[in-house]
């Protein structure tokens, strides 16, 4: 029979939390409920609400994905989306058009078609009885995005927005590329939605049209990675959804969150920096997760926190979130580098405004294997050619916190790397922005790119990273239309770091370590390049701030509360396994990745059960960047009382000196027999890449 579960069976493990079960109002839900657009279209939604809320109409929150509600994000919505409708909200969660049980495509991340759909939903949510005409958004990662994107569209009922883990720049600051240079988890992510676009609606909510709802998606939905790698610079692709190009656009407030742990924790700093609207910016130790059961921790009272900011601009309720500090963040004290952690020690800091007059910049002067206040004026040149291999212990890009996922051990980079260091530190120093690399440098290659790393040494010598930038060298005067280096001429270039708090202790050293590789993290240059580093003209800035005495006045987050946690029977247990081996006779490095998310059924769909397996493998050699190799293999199987389909995904990316080499593969089946099988295959020209 399995085992009855109150957790989230795979991917949301998280720290103890009040479970609260009684609220202010009574809860009801209106499920598979159809929201039919003007073209025709029936997007498919969850709705949690008082129960009284058609004789006392209710604000509304808006949640709008394309990761199925039904199943996908249930363990969440459950913790979540009560809890919000208990205190007196209606809670709308809508797949996107072709996602879940909604009908259509889905064919690319964040087209104006998404966005088009998401204005008519709100002026749908607008006109029920159950609502008083106002709306918000929240969201975490794409539900983040959008809801910036919609904001920017200046929809009359959308009042407010919540944006977690999310950016306001697809191209410099996304999944896909960073400094210019290829993530591989673009790669990862675009194999995500791959699996995705395959998986079933749900043959009882759609009745005998389900397969060729399903059939149309296994044909239409596409390989998106062959446009990703075809967008390699900044172009108009990018430029769409990316609300920096003009923030003036988004004219209702946004609560702007991070995590130092996740990837995109910059725009919190941009947005406050940007935004003209009210806004506020709170970043925690999390990765990317909710904050009220996101590791590392400490879990904050999130849904709390986000009560109070609909309540303010909502329902008119002046409850003071306003008069308080712009920017809340943690400030991180130093930990033995680990892969993974529950907790991060630190305390909670806050400045009133962002940017701070109070963060001071400190530079510190290249010398040889050190960093130091003052330059000697020497004329000294150091040479780095880092092996391939460099960079096997710099975690994902987008850490989930759940698996083994974050930087290891730096010590393991320190023989690709050039390093320099402080003396030991003789009182405690805080940074709280973005540290910066300014590099005199020439490759003797048209092409290179370095990775940058801060990190602090502990006493015994451990090496934790702290940040970290990358920059493709060729986009050092901006990423719309690079410039190939000429080789053996120095120029000089500025690489910054993500944005940080950190408090590094005294009787440790800073240490910042240069390489000219850094796989798995990024797509190796298309030669091995050996760069040439100018001392006397290369230094690290860091954004110094002082201790606030204000900080001990500032008052504490409430505990984590949610409402109560889905209730679910796992037939088989989730796992993960992450390996790196060497192959001792080719030197060739192979990161191994697996996670299981078990056998799950969702009683409340009546047995619906599904099952999901990710198998990554990454593998270089040292001295060769075209023998880099990515496979990624997604399994997925949905089922209920002998009804069965299943989808295989298969992704391959290599490269050569000029060319990107994509092979792909689908292949779906209904209990057991073919229904679909696609096949691609690309080669796609390396443009300053």
């Amino acid at each position: 029979m399995g085992k009855q579960l109150c957790i989230c069976p795979w991917d949301e493990r998280c720290e103890v939390m009040k479970t609260v079960y009684e609220f202010p109002r009574n809860v009801r839900v209106l499920d598979g409920v159809r929201i039919k657009l003007s073209d025709g279209i029936c997007l498919a939604a969850k709705i949690w609400l008082p129960d009284d809320a058609e004789e006392r109409p209710v604000p509304a929150i808006l949640e709008y994905l394309p990761y199925r509600y039904q199943d996908r994000t249930a363990p969440r919505d459950a913790l979540t989306h009560p809890y919000f409708a208990g205190h007196g909200y209606a809670c709308v969660r809508v797949d996107m058009r072709g996602a879940g049980n909604s009908e259509g495509l889905l064919l690319g991340e964040y087209l104006k078609q998404e966005q088009d759909d998401a204005l008519e939903v709100l002026d749908w949510i607008a006109t029920q009885k159950w609502c008083t005409g106002k709306a918000g958004m929240i969201g975490i990662s794409w539900g983040g995005f959008n809801g910036l994107q919609i904001a920017a569209r200046r929809p009359e009922s959308l009042k407010a927005v919540v944006s977690i883990c999310s950016t306001d720049d697809r191209y410099a600051d996304d999944i896909h590329y960073m400094g210019g240079t290829m993530l591989c988890d673009n790669i990862a992510w675009s194999t995500y939605m791959f699996s995705l676009n395959t998986t079933p609606p749900d043959p009882e909510f759609f009745g005998s049209d389900w397969k060729e709802v399903w059939k149309r998606r296994l044909e239409g939905s596409g390989l998106w990675l062959e446009q990703w790698l075809e967008r390699q610079h900044r172009d108009e692709f990018y430029k769409h959804g990316s609300i920096c190009e003009n923030y003036d656009d988004i004219q209702c407030p946004v609560y702007a969150v991070g995590g130092w742990a996740d990837g995109y924790s910059n725009t919190v700093f941009r947005l406050l920096s940007n935004l003209k609207s009210p806004s506020k910016g709170l970043i925690g130790p999390w990765a990317h997760k909710y904050p009220h059961f996101a590791k590392p921790g400490p879990a904050i009272g999130f849904l709390q926190e986000c009560l109070r900011w609909w309540d303010q601009w909502l329902k008119d309720v002046d409850n003071g979130i306003m008069d308080e500090p712009a920017l809340r963040v943690w400030m991180e004290d130093p930990v033995p580098p680990k892969t993974q952690y529950d907790r991060r020690p630190g305390k909670w800091v806050a400045e009133e405004y962002w940017p701070s007059p109070r963060i001071e910049e400190r530079k510190f002067h290249f010398v040889p294997g050190g960093l130091t206040d003052q330059s000697n004026g020497a004329n000294a040149e150091l040479t780095i050619s880092s092996p391939q291999t460099t960079g096997r212990a710099s975690g994902v890009w987008c850490p989930h916190g759940i698996t083994p996922d974050l930087a290891d051990d730096q010590r393991i980079e320190a023989g690709g790397s050039l390093n320099f260091e402080t003396e030991l530190l003789e009182r405690d120093l805080e940074i709280l922005g973005a540290p910066i690399a300014i590099l005199e440098l020439a490759c003797d290659k048209p092409d290179g790119q370095v990775a940058v790393c801060l990190n602090e040494i502990l006493p015994d010598g451990a090496a934790t990273r702290v940040s970290f930038g990358v920059l493709n060298l060729t986009h050092r005067n901006g990423h719309e239309n690079p410039e190939p280096l000429a080789p053996g001429e120095f120029v000089k270039v500025s690489v910054r770091l993500n944005e940080i708090g950190h408090r590094f202790f005294a009787g440790n050293r800073i240490q910042l370590s240069v390489s000219t590789a850094y796989w798995p993290m990024i797509w190796p240059s298309p030669e091995k390049t050996t760069a040439t580093i100018r001392l006397a003209e290369s230094s690290l800035q860091l954004p110094i701030r002082e201790p606030d005495p204000a900080d001990d006045g500032l008052s504490p987050f409430q505990e984590p509360e949610s409402a109560e946690p889905l209730r679910q029977t796992v037939h088989r247990e989730p796992g993960s396994d992450w390996t790196v081996t060497t192959d001792m006779c080719t030197g060739e490095v192979q990161a191994k990745l697996r996670q299981d998310e078990g056998t799950v059924e969702f009683g409340e769909y009546d047995g619906w059960t599904m099952d999901t397996v990710q198998d990554e493998i990454y593998s270089i050699r040292p001295d060769d960047p075209c023998s880099a190799r990515c496979d990624i293999t997604w399994t997925t199987n949905y089922s209920r009382r002998g009804w069965n389909v299943s989808s295989i995904t298969r992704t391959q990316v290599t490269s050569s000196a000029t060319h990107f080499h994509l092979d792909a593969e689908l292949e779906a089946w209904q209990n057991g027999e073919t229904v679909h099988r696609q096949t691609w295959k690309n080669s796609i020209k390396r443009k300053c890449l």
